[in-house]
């Protein structure tokens, strides 16, 4: 029984330790100014820090946020038409669904979703 407990431990530590000599062996020392700046998005961190931010990145952010909501409200109602009647689960999606309908054509009238500048 003991035979079986220090081989086991012998392959532990001698796992370890091929482990570490891997990682120590395939580091990479190369680091440049971009590697170890954080990272931002939407704009070069590298140049001026002055410029005004882009407010299409936000927007297409935060619609993109909204509709992804959307899905997590859809989704569990196709769980729900088993619990309720068929014609009051319709109403109720196809009200969600116009109201969404509206708010992306709202946000095209604004100009909000226009890919080019």
């Amino acid at each position: 029984m003991i035979n079986i407990i220090l081989m086991f431990t012998f392959i532990f530590v001698i796992t370890n330790l091929l482990m570490t000599a891997c990682l120590i062996l395939s580091k990479k020392t190369f680091n440049d100014r971009e590697k170890l700046s954080p990272f931002e998005c939407g704009f070069d961190q590298k140049s001026s820090s002055r410029y005004p931010f882009s407010l299409r990145f936000f927007l297409i952010a935060i619609i993109f946020l909204i509709f992804d909501v959307e899905i997590t409200l859809i989704l569990p109602s196709i769980v729900n038409l088993n619990f309720c009647d068929p014609y009051t689960w319709l109403k109720i999606n196809l009200i969600f669904i116009v109201i969404l309908i509206i708010g992306i054509l709202h946000e095209w009238n604004q100009g909000a979703i226009e890919w080019s500048n």
